[in-house]
């Protein structure tokens, strides 16, 4: 290949990003969910230079269920510690959390979907009942029944990866039981993919199938997997709050589903504590509906069909 086709080709490529960013920069959907997810990658990237080190219940610094004042702008939890520092705290550990479960589910919903979707046959039958099985029971009662199984037979002492074994088992249960909706979408692009003149020619020219599904059809597939990816992460952050919630977190790492478990267990709502309650349950709001809203815009941009033409 020339120089001169190279080049071309380079200036081909950066026209169509800058078009594409063009477009999904231009959905208000899109401009205010990026606003609202970057302030929080902010926050879950830097907690300790915005807010300080974690507070401890022997580093609180204010009075049992204090209001929101000057000192403290989110008012404090039981034991004093500033719910400020909470909630930029609990941000890391709930963005890891739900990125990580859903870099798990995009793999294997890739894998399940396009080996179906590919293949066909029996292969095809058996994966989709399988995926039928995860699709019809909710990823929720999947997780909740499988996690303190597994967190009795490991334990809670030591560290996995980086990660406690309650956080790294949750991380690795909303992975494994979300990823049947992608392995549909999937598998329903494969199909009409596999049927392209360029796998055709790709046949001809001896590539294996792994090759053909790697090189050429998943390529193809990329703007499937990161619209609904965007979606499936507000799901995690759903489940992994719902998991917390009800005491499968870590106190020791507290994600924001552990916080509003702390503020249940501690009575805030019945004796007015809304700032404990509303901080973290507002903070889980948002980044999911931050999530929707740039799915729904990668959707819009990818998909011609739902594009507006003004």
């Amino acid at each position: 290949m020339s120089e001169g086709t190279v080049q071309s080709l380079s200036r081909i490529r950066a026209r169509a990003i800058k078009g594409f960013l063009r477009q999904l920069l231009g959905h208000g959907g899109a401009q205010l969910g990026l606003v609202c997810l970057v302030f929080f990658v902010a926050v879950a990237a830097m907690p300790n230079i915005l807010v300080g080190p974690l507070q401890t219940a022997i580093t609180a610094t204010g009075d049992f269920l204090a209001p929101p004042s000057g000192q403290h702008l989110l008012g404090t939890d039981d034991v004093g510690r500033d719910v400020l520092n909470l909630v930029a705290h609990g941000a890391r550990i709930s963005l890891t959390i739900a990125l990580l479960a859903t870099v798990i589910s995009l793999i294997v919903g890739t894998i399940v979907g396009i080996t179906a979707g590919y293949f066909g046959g029996w292969v095809d039958v058996w994966l989709m009942r399988l995926t039928d099985f995860f699709f019809v029971v909710p990823s929720f009662v999947l997780a909740l029944v499988i996690t303190p199984v597994v967190l009795e037979v490991m334990g809670r002492g030591g560290e996995i990866l980086g990660f406690r074994p309650s956080l790294f088992v949750i991380i690795v249960v909303i992975g494994l039981t979300s990823w049947a909706f992608i392995a549909r979408v999937i598998r329903s692009q494969t199909l009409s993919l596999k049927e392209r003149t360029f796998v055709d020619r790709a046949r001809i020219a001896g590539s294996s199938d792994t090759s053909i599904m790697v090189r050429h059809i998943l390529p193809n597939l990329v703007p499937q997997i990161a619209a609904n990816g965007a979606l499936v992460v507000a799901n995690a952050i759903y489940i992994e709050t719902s998991l917390s919630f009800l005491g499968l977190g870590d106190p020791l790492q507290p994600s924001w589903g552990t916080l509003l478990s702390l503020a249940q267990r501690a009575g805030a709502a019945s004796v007015g504590a809304w700032w404990y309650l509303g901080a973290p349950g507002i903070c889980v709001l948002m980044v999911s509906l931050a999530f929707v809203l740039i799915g729904n815009a990668l959707d819009d941009t990818f998909n011609p069909r739902r594009r507006v033409i003004p």
